[in-house]
């Protein structure tokens, strides 16, 4: 062979190690997410930047985390884990990680100080943090109002959803026990502070279920957060539960005529836990450490009406990327808007949610 043909042959063969071990480095990383108006705060203030450091990486979002406790348990069981990153509510998270099926997290090792140096565990918010669980955001579920659906007197708290009488129309309602039993008990005249108490008994659900079949008969039951602004929007229910965020988005954004009711709000943390046999691990936990810095949170509450989960967010939260508007009026913790919370147990949810569940799905097909 001459030497022409030696270097041709060579050049060839460093062209395609080369092209071999840039096809190693290059990561798809699923990402499971609530969909709609979330994930697309998640895609601009986490994922766009992301990729952009790092241009091997590419990440694809999936809209399955209505679901994400039943999935993850069906794909561990199977042996073939396809997520690599879940967005999961604490109370379901504190089960995966019971069950083993997501791992535990060395909060100060794996996530970012704040900008002073503060650790990751003294910076999230008191009680935030899971042994599986990162948070990302402070949220509510709100009940949300078509005022075109009343003539003079409009609803304002929860013990009007209840209130066919005065109040008629159809109802949008999540399908989970979630939210809709404290809120029975909060309109049947349980105190805030009393709540999971009564809930924990028999009476207590009891009670419950029998104020909701109170209502039974103008609920429209919806699965995924987009759904619920959609049956507002379009005119099919009076009132919606449904995310805060959701609705901020609904309203300013998209323009829907709705009024939101802070009454009662069902406080809560959504966050992050990663797959015990996801297929990226590594890269994975690289994308966390960004993804869930000071800065990165911070920039979530520019896209959506959602508090960070860290202390040190807070001062960097500042008005909406695209409407201008100042997004603290617009934030659950905000002083006018947190004068009757609920603050969602979860270790409530954790010890009881099976069996609530399995009777809140019978109940539904009743």
């Amino acid at each position: 062979m001459t030497n022409k043909f030696k270097l041709i042959a060579l050049s060839s063969a460093a062209s395609m190690i080369a092209l071999s071990a840039a096809a190693q480095d290059s990561v798809s990383l699923t990402v499971v997410s609530w969909g709609g108006a979330y994930t697309a705060s998640q895609q601009r203030a986490y994922h766009e930047p992301y990729m952009a450091a790092n241009p091997n990486v590419t990440i694809i979002n999936d809209d399955g985390s209505a679901n994400a406790l039943a999935g993850l348990r069906a794909q561990s069981q199977a042996g073939n884990v396809t997520w690599d990153l879940v967005d999961m509510l604490p109370s379901d998270a504190q089960l995966a990680c019971d069950e083993g099926i997501i791992l535990e997290i060395d909060h100060d090792e794996m996530l970012a100080p704040a900008p002073d140096g503060t650790p990751a565990s003294e910076d999230f918010l008191p009680g935030s943090l899971g042994d599986c669980f990162i948070p990302q955001i402070v949220y509510s579920t709100i009940l949300a109002v078509r005022p075109g659906a009343f003539e003079g007197e409009q609803p304002d708290s929860i013990e009007d959803l209840f209130d066919l009488e005065n109040f008629p129309g159809k109802r949008a309602l999540q399908d989970r026990p979630g939210t809709n039993l404290e809120w029975a008990l909060y309109a049947d005249g349980v105190a805030l502070d009393e709540i999971y108490d009564v809930l924990a008994t028999p009476e207590g659900v009891d009670r419950a279920f029998a104020k909701l079949d109170t209502i039974k008969d103008e609920i429209i039951f919806w699965t995924e957060g987009a759904q619920a602004p959609q049956l507002l929007a379009d005119g099919e229910v009076a009132f919606a539960t449904g995310y805060n965020g959701r609705m901020f988005d609904a309203i300013e954004v998209e323009g829907m005529d709705a009024a939101i009711v802070w009454d009662g709000q069902i406080v809560e943390w959504d966050g992050w836990v990663v797959p015990a046999d996801g297929p990226n691990v590594d890269a994975v936990m690289d994308y966390l450490m960004f993804a869930t810095d000071t800065q990165r949170l911070a920039d979530q509450a520019k896209f959506i009406s959602y508090g960070p989960a860290r202390a040190s967010s807070a001062a960097l939260v500042g008005q909406h990327a695209d409407l201008g508007i100042d997004m603290a009026p617009h934030m659950p913790t905000a002083p006018d808007n947190y004068f009757a919370p609920i603050v969602l147990d979860n270790d409530f949810w954790a010890d009881y949610g099976d069996e609530l569940r399995e009777r809140f799905a019978n109940w539904m097909l009743q």
